[in-house]
């Protein structure tokens, strides 16, 4: 039997040296003379341990990392391709202390399948939950959706099952299903390695929520500096028509669905849901007012439904396994399972999926491993750049979407950024501002005039110029960016302003009196 060696072609795993070491794995194999087949599947999530390479033995998968080019020799001297032990030697993938704490529903196949082999997809459970689909009612499927209590998984934790209902009852000769994958917010790269490493399972849930909601089309939309992402899902696209999961018969059933690939330029505000459709007609990424809802006049005017990558990704094991499975994962309305994307100055840096309700502490702490500097955690950024800083006395909060609310804190794509005791919370507050300011799509005056002002008076409390003063006129500021923005941009950035204030006021203090604090 020939030996499978995978190497990941994830896009985290290159940035960390993939691809030479797959080179100098071709090269050793040549000058060995030895026959062995490599396979670049996506990356399990454990980039504190990429590149990752794993041999298939006869006892199982076995995981070597990080490995190095300078590796390569010694490796094979130990006899790797028979699992052979080596300093680099992890074992079992799934009984690495990182993997084997977590729950994969929606992650699953991730860095275990071929990403672009449709029989290797459907040998690990593919499109079960698509064949479950086309044999039922679309009410139904809208219904198992619904029960499954599966939210957003893009930040605002939107019930999936009321958005599908509502495309679903509104009359019209043309609905879209439109996939938001412009991952934009700092720390998070879940959605990448979906579409990088498991591409199928975006594909087979936007064609389930056609089928459950009258759509034909559906979109996926792409940012620009995921050009991996691009190729990969555009290659995917092409099988699953080819094989007949896309088009006019899907899985040979009257249900027709077809989709297609679009780029964005990378606008950040373009992750907002109505911008991202005017992005998609051809317009600039502007925000729209509301109502009308997308659901109902959406994409050139018509139904659509827009859904986050994961949000996508996690229909077909609902469909699979049905709604009470997954609704027996999680706490309070947050049902199922998150993945939790862990980055900043952290030791164990990765994806971590898990059911809802981990403690902040038991994230940064157990599963994290502190910070890679060895300092003391200062604060935690959960949600993105517009996410709230979160000081230790709050690291008792469960991964929860009422919990973080009541503690003026915000899940969005859930990526958790990790400071130490070096970092300075008033820079971060007018980083904020400042990212504001940059990305705004300058439509409504709170966010696009807000956050310049607000650079302005976080300088001169910076500078310890009538310090109390404006500080008070940041809380000010940040009041009326809150709840007079005409979408998320403009309303959440006072969640890192107005929590580095609150948890880290020392950090504010003019510069003189803040010496002699210290």
């Amino acid at each position: 039997m020939i030996p499978r060696i995978y190497i990941p072609a994830d896009s985290g795993a290159l940035a960390l040296g993939a691809e030479k070491v797959a080179r100098a794995i071709e090269k050793e194999l040549r000058e060995r003379g030895v026959e062995a087949k490599i396979v670049r599947n996506g990356s399990r999530g454990a980039y504190f341990l990429e590149p990752m390479v794993e041999v298939a033995t006869a006892e199982g998968r076995v995981a070597y990392g990080p490995v190095k080019p300078s590796d390569v020799k010694s490796l094979f001297d130990s006899g790797f391709l028979k699992g052979g032990h080596h300093k680099r030697w992890l074992g079992a993938p799934d009984k690495i202390p990182f993997l084997a704490k977590q729950t994969r529903l929606t992650f699953a196949r991730c860095g275990v399948i071929e990403p672009l082999s449709l029989d290797s997809y459907k040998s690990h459970g593919g499109l079960r939950g698509l064949q479950n689909a086309v044999a039922m009612a679309p009410a139904d499927i809208v219904s198992q959706v619904t029960e499954s209590g599966l939210r957003g998984r893009g930040g605002a934790g939107f019930p999936t099952g009321i958005k599908w209902k509502t495309v679903l009852d509104t009359t019209s000769e043309r609905k879209y299903i439109v996939c938001n994958a412009d991952e934009g917010d700092s720390a998070t790269f879940a959605d990448r390695m979906i579409m990088e490493g498991d591409p199928f399972v975006l594909i087979e849930g936007m064609a389930i929520a056609g089928i459950a909601t009258g759509a034909t089309k559906g979109f996926v939309y792409i940012r620009s500096e995921y050009p991996h992402a691009v190729a990969t899902m555009n290659k995917a696209v092409a099988i699953a028509r080819k094989a007949g999961v896309l088009g006019v018969n899907v899985l040979g059933s009257p249900n027709a669905f077809d989709m297609e690939i679009r780029v964005g330029a990378g606008a950040y505000v373009c992750g907002e849901e109505t911008s991202l459709l005017n992005s998609l007609e051809g317009k600039r990424g502007v925000v729209r007012a509301k109502p009308p809802l997308p659901a109902i006049q959406g994409l050139f005017g018509k139904p659509t439904v827009i859904n986050n990558v994961i949000s996508l990704a996690s229909v077909p094991i609902i469909m699979d396994k049905g709604a009470v499975y997954y609704k027996d994962f999680g706490m309070g309305r947050s049902r199922g399972t998150i993945p939790i994307q862990i980055a900043g100055n952290v030791k164990h840096g990765g994806l971590f999926e898990t059911a809802f309700g981990l403690t902040l502490g038991e994230i940064v702490d157990e599963i994290g491993g502190g910070t890679a500097s060895g300092r003391p955690v200062k604060a935690v950024q959960v949600g993105g750049p517009l996410g709230a800083y979160f000081p230790r006395a709050l690291f008792d909060t469960p991964f929860d979407y009422e919990a973080f609310a009541a503690k003026d804190g915000l899940i969005g794509h859930a990526g958790i950024t990790v400071f130490d005791d070096s970092a300075d919370m008033m820079k971060q507050a007018r980083f904020a501002m400042e990212f504001c300011a940059i990305e705004s799509c300058g439509k409504c005056t709170p966010c696009r005039l807000g956050s310049t002002r607000g650079m302005e008076v976080l300088d001169k409390v910076a500078a310890g110029i009538e310090a109390e003063k404006n500080l008070a006129l940041v809380t000010d500021l940040c009041n009326t960016m809150k709840f007079g923005s005409l979408c998320a941009l403009g309303g959440f950035t006072p969640y890192p302003v107005m929590s580095s204030i609150t948890h880290f006021p020392e950090d504010f203090k003019p510069a003189p009196a803040r010496v002699a604090a210290e």
